[in-house]
Order: structure tokens, then sequence, then C-alpha cells
């Protein structure tokens, strides 16, 4: 199923968009989607960064630091940073590469692409490589980032990456959806849908072991990539009595990260205390990058 393209310029036929663009921090430019029952999404032009969702009760659903540093070249922290062409620091690259801190454009055009909703709430969004850009990473390529609000309020992420090279090689790459969500208490959580999984353990120098557990909690810091994962995981809040279902297609690694007090207060752009409201399941490919000859690769997330 493919979703109808947004209103193109010109034409006296023509429906608006889907969506408002306005200011937002520090006069950064971002988009809101709001549909007819009140839930809505603002995604950032600077990283393409969904930094808002929300329910139609107005419920915040994905975590934004009240120290974010809405100001370029830092990256903002919170909701949905973009990790490409490098996930962490495995490469050469900055950390988590540089999708997150450029400024992207809107497509007032878009093609279709293969999404599960025919929901027309939705924004494409474009990055192409810049010359100073090609100096650290010598590819050529397009990145498409459709959001999409589903038709009960879900947040889709779609991404089209495309290898548009004119000498015909691959580039390879790995990458994540660096997804935030807001808890009510991280101690009161369980992530499940990983069970018996095995992981790298980035506080034990990336060791492998198996997830022993029926659901993941949290009494301390956790750090850990998954690796091929479900394609569906839950994040459960006993606390709010809500649990958020992640869906994933074409990103078979998971990321899990919640800082802690002490690695928190080493983070300036987090408060001391918002660990305990914030925890990140990341839908990626990392143990094994993605090479992608001439052509495109097309992979979403689904809340």
């Amino acid at each position: 199923m493919t979703l109808p393209a947004a209103a193109t310029s010109g034409g006296a036929e023509q429906n608006p968009p889907p969506y408002q663009i306005t200011k937002g921090i520090n006069g950064l430019d971002k988009v809101i989607l709001r549909d007819v029952k009140g839930n809505s999404a603002e995604i950032y032009l600077y990283g393409a960064q969904v930094t808002s969702w929300k329910t139609a009760y107005r419920e915040e659903l994905l975590f934004t630091s009240n120290k974010a540093i809405f100001k370029p070249p830092k990256a903002i922290r919170g909701g949905v940073p973009l990790c490409f062409p490098q996930f962490s620091d495995l490469g050469n690259l900055e950390a988590h590469g540089f999708a997150r801190n450029r400024f992207w454009i809107i497509d007032p055009s878009p093609p279709p692409l293969p999404t599960p909703s025919p929901n027309k709430m939705f924004v494409d969004l474009l990055l192409k490589l810049t010359e100073a850009d090609q100096k650290i990473w010598p590819h050529s390529f397009e990145f498409r980032l459709r959001v999409t609000l589903g038709p009960s309020g879900e947040l889709m992420l779609t991404s089209r990456i495309r290898n548009i090279s004119a000498d015909g090689k691959p580039f390879s790459f790995t990458f994540a959806y660096h997804n935030y969500f807001s808890v009510s208490d991280i101690s009161e959580i369980r992530v499940e849908g990983l069970e018996t999984v095995d992981y790298l353990d980035n506080l034990q120098n990336k060791q492998r072991f198996t997830e022993q557990g029926d659901a993941i909690i949290f009494e301390s810091e956790v750090d850990r990539v998954y690796l091929s994962t479900p394609t569906k995981l839950a994040i459960v809040d006993h606390e709010k009595k809500q649990t958020v279902v992640i869906r994933k297609e074409g990103l078979p690694d998971a990321a899990v990260w919640n800082p802690w007090d002490k690695k928190s207060k080493q983070i300036p752009d987090l408060a001391p205390f918002e660990y305990k409201h914030m925890l990140c399941v990341e839908a990626a490919a990392i143990e094994n990058p993605i090479t992608l000859k001439p052509g495109q690769r097309t992979f979403s997330c689904i809340f």
C-alpha cells in the first residue's frame, strides 16, 4: 500500500499540505502534524528530528531534555535523533554520524513509499550530501525520512536511503532511530520481547551475553545492543498503566540505554534527575552494517 503524495505547488485544485511550518526554540524551523483527534508530532528541520509526539489527551510520549541545546552544531538531546551513517563510535566519523546535526529540507511533492497505512498526515524531509560532508564521507546518497501520524495516532518513521553514485560503487553504513521515550519512573519499567536474545554490553567492553530475564528491568546504568531481535518490542510502564509497542522493519538490532544517576551527571545537556523519566529503545542496524549498491533501501519504525 502506498501513501498519497502531499500537495504540489501550482494549480488552483491543489490542497494545502497536511502540516504546519512554524518557528521553534531559538528560531529553528519545525513542522507540526496534528490530526482531527488531537494527536500530534513536531519535527525540527535541524536533524529531521521528531521532538514531540502527543496523544489526543496531550500526553507526551517522547522525552526531550529540559537542558537540550537547540543550537547547531549541537545535536538535540531527546526525541528521535537519526544516527546515520554511523552508530555511536563504530567508525571514523563523529559519534552517531552527521544526519542529526544537518539541516534537512521539506519535499513538497514526495513519491509514494511502501507503508502500512494510507494515512495522509505526513511530511517528507530530505538530506543530501554537501561538499563538506563529501570530504569526510565520500559517498553520494539521498536520505528521505517520512514522518506519519497513523489513523490511531501512531508515530511512523519511514526511511529511504538511495545510493546515487555515478561510479556504481556500493557503500556501507550503520543506522539507528535513537528513540527517547518518556517514562513515569525508570525503576518501574519493563522492556519485553528481548528474552533469550544475545547482546553486546557496552559497559563491559562490548562482551557478548544472552538475556536471561523474561524482561529487562532497570536498577542501574544499562547500555546494550541486542542482536537479531524480534520485529516487535514493548515498553511496559506500570505506573502509567501504559504499553508502548515498537514495530520495526529492516532493522535487526535494538539498542537499550539509560545512563542512571552517575553517568547522567556527566552529560551537560541532561538534567541530573532526568534519567528517571527517560528510556532509549532504539531500532537499529549495528552489528552488520548495511551495504547499499546503487539503488535504495527502505526501513521503518512504528510506535
